[in-house]
């Protein structure tokens, strides 16, 4: 169970604001694209100055509004006929991008080490890769967690209200990443393994 599993009511409040969007021309591509380079001006502008913790409470308040931008671009293309072969590319290179850039200002940041941020980063990659690839061999994409997309945005929300409001994070948060390694790692797994049951 991850936090993909209450999108379907996210969506539904979307829905009224969807309709306006397609109805003046928004397409699900732009929505996609905004939501990146969004992404990569937090991450730039947090990774710039890593020791003005109060910028970090930008960073919960970005991954709601990311949250609502990935619903909002998926439901324009699968509802107002906006699906297409370059939007399924830029769904997913976009959503890695976004990840690493919003991830990668926690590098400069104490308890955490450069390593394992980074490291968290290569895995999550890994784990929508090795989602993706579920079409691929017939199987449909898979999502299954433990962590997933949300989980991450959710987990690195958090630690940026934490930081802006407390100024500082514990040294215990140190496991954060090395657990965050390994929950990605058995989400990489999980996601390979119900791909292939799900073709036999």
């Amino acid at each position: 169970m991850t936090l993909y599993d209450i999108k379907p009511q996210f969506q539904s409040i979307l829905r009224p604001m969807v309709r306006k969007l397609a109805g003046i021309g928004i397409t699900a591509n732009q929505v996609t694209l905004s939501a990146a380079l969004g992404s990569i001006a937090v991450g730039a502008l947090l990774f710039a100055f890593p020791q003005k913790y109060s910028l970090f409470l930008i960073l919960p308040v970005w991954m709601f509004i990311r949250m609502a931008l990935n619903a909002i671009d998926g439901m324009l293309a699968r509802e107002f006929g906006q699906k297409s072969s370059l939007g399924a590319y830029l769904n997913e290179i976009c959503d890695v991008i976004s990840d690493a850039a919003l991830f990668i200002p926690f590098a400069l940041v104490a308890p955490f080490t450069q390593f394992s941020v980074v490291l968290v980063i290569l895995v999550a990659l890994l784990s929508e890769f090795a989602g993706a690839l579920g079409a691929t061999i017939g199987a449909s994409r898979r999502y299954d967690g433990p962590i997933g997309k949300s989980d991450r945005a959710l987990i690195f929300g958090g630690l940026g209200l934490w930081l802006g409001l407390a100024g500082g994070l514990p040294e215990w948060l140190y496991w954060l990443m090395p657990l965050l390694t390994l929950l990605l790692s058995i989400t990489t797994y999980n996601r390979i393994n119900q791909a292939l049951l799900e073709v036999k």
